[in-house]
């Protein structure tokens, strides 16, 4: 087992992974930007080493990471989640130093994070993908409206190197197809500094179901579930639920065989997560795999009993994963809410500053990662989420009215954040019924600020009635 881990990332997934590393009796090391000097991450590891005066830089600076590893005298480096996570050329600068990478090898990160050579694999080893094409930068536009035609709209157009929500467009017709393939190909360049860009057949309406795949280095595969990704707004998750309160015993059985497929396939060893697009016909694709510990990985946790972070550590160490496939049992269901910094009704403009209070939601079978306290300032350079809200029950319904206690109960003062809107999807029936799919935020969005909206003018009016109420008692009360 590793003696020291390097953390290069920051904020929530920095502190999980130091929490992980405390439990396996692993020293932590992190790493951090002038911003985030007053950071949780930073004051609980057991060491940490500023990086860069800029925000950003030092978190994407492969060579500077590695040589604070060395100077610390970690053995491996976690990447946690965004900057470098799915990052092949810094995994293979690790790997070259002498480090381990707590990840898939460098080669599985630069083929799958590869949509195209993913999708190849996939439909050579009779995984069912979403009719596309390969990138088009080098076609004429007769060509690209060509295969749009043959392919049938709506279209989507996908970036090779994309992720996260960052270089996708729907097309709708003919008209719009050559400028929002610009506009992809322009987003594509600015991001992920790859300017290719695919079509695919935009599936319309689907669930968004995500399997969790564990797998050692010796070729041992089991995934522990699925988790139901569908509600989204703008291709970014707000709620996760595992597992799917939508789907069959048969259906999960079929998508969770095509899920390892995909992992022994593609030679991946460590966590990492297979998505699916699901119709209306219950008919799945592949879509992506992610190669990294997700966001969302707190459902699983809690529905399996196993430690994600831990797991990877262990593995990347060495270790044989001993888990059967016939073992991996859900307890319950468990549902995340991600509390973004934004304003809900200023088109969820993200709304940085300090914290002035903050009372994280307590009580059983509720949990809160997040890196943020009382009077600390959140940055502004960063990406909004301060907390997952996590809870577990025995079945949805009661998960779902937890959820609503547990956000209820989380208060963040000083800032806005998206809490209450969170709170009017957990109160909405269709959602309560486990009835949605991808578009459920477009569809019931002005009802659910509008809702929100009703709420805060239903408190302030109990609120101003309380105190009127409170004045005109006597001082004194038997």
């Amino acid at each position: 087992m590793f003696r020291k881990i390097l953390i290069a990332n920051r904020g929530e997934i920095a502190l999980r992974i130091i929490r992980a590393c405390n439990d396996l009796n692993i020293q932590s090391v992190a790493i951090y930007s002038q911003a985030d000097e007053q950071s949780l991450h930073v004051k609980m590891a057991n060491e940490a080493y500023k990086i860069s005066q800029d925000p950003l830089k030092g978190y994407l600076d492969p060579d500077a990471i590695i040589e604070i590893a060395k100077k610390s005298g970690a053995q491996a480096i976690h990447p946690g989640y965004g900057f470098l996570s799915e990052n092949a050329d810094f995994a293979y600068k690790v790997c070259g130093s002498g480090l381990v990478f707590i990840g898939p090898a460098p080669g599985v990160i630069a083929k799958m994070g590869d949509k195209n050579q993913a999708r190849n694999l996939m439909q050579e080893n009779g995984i069912p993908i979403v009719p596309g094409t390969l990138p088009l930068n080098n076609n004429t536009q007769a060509e690209i409206k060509d295969f749009a035609h043959k392919i049938g709209y709506p279209i989507i157009l996908k970036a090779v190197a994309g992720g996260g929500g960052r270089g996708i467009r729907v097309v709708f017709d003919e008209n719009q197809l050559m400028d929002s393939l610009e506009t992809c190909k322009k987003e594509a360049k600015a991001f992920f500094k790859n300017d290719e860009v695919f079509m695919e057949k935009y599936i319309q309406n689907p669930r968004h179901i995500e399997f969790q795949i564990l797998a050692d280095n010796y070729g041992n595969v089991v995934h522990l579930l699925e988790r139901d990704c569908s509600i989204q707004r703008r291709h970014q998750k707000l709620l996760e639920i595992a597992p799917s309160p939508s789907i069959s015993e048969d259906l999960r059985r079929r998508m969770g065989a095509a899920a390892v497929m995909a992992a022994k396939v593609s030679g991946y060893s460590n966590a990492g997560t297979v998505e699916f697009l699901l119709d209306d016909m219950n008919c799945f694709y592949f879509m992506e795999m992610n190669t990294r510990i997700q966001v969302e990985h707190g459902v699983t946790e809690e529905i399996t009993g196993l430690d994600l972070v831990a797991r990877q550590i262990r593995i990347a160490s060495g270790e044989l994963l001993e888990l059967h496939q016939n073992h991996i049992m859900p307890q319950g269901f468990s549902i995340e809410a991600r509390i973004n910094a934004e304003d809900a009704h200023r088109d969820f403009a993200p709304n940085p500053g300090k914290i002035t209070e903050y009372f994280p939601a307590l009580g059983p079978c509720v949990r809160i990662d997040s890196c943020i306290y009382k009077d600390y300032v959140i940055p502004p350079y960063y990406d909004s989420m301060v907390a997952k809200v996590i809870v577990r029950a025995s079945s949805y319904d009661l998960a779902v009215n937890k959820m609503i206690r547990a956000l209820k109960e989380f208060k963040v003062e000083g800032i806005r954040t998206t809490t209450d809107f969170l709170l009017n999807i957990c109160k909405e029936r269709n959602f309560r019924r486990g009835d949605f799919d991808t578009s459920y935020i477009q569809t019931h969005f002005d009802r659910l600020l509008v809702q929100e909206a009703e709420d805060s003018v239903f408190i302030a009016i109990t609120k101003a009635m309380s105190l009127k109420y409170d004045l005109e008692l006597p001082f004194h009360k038997e």
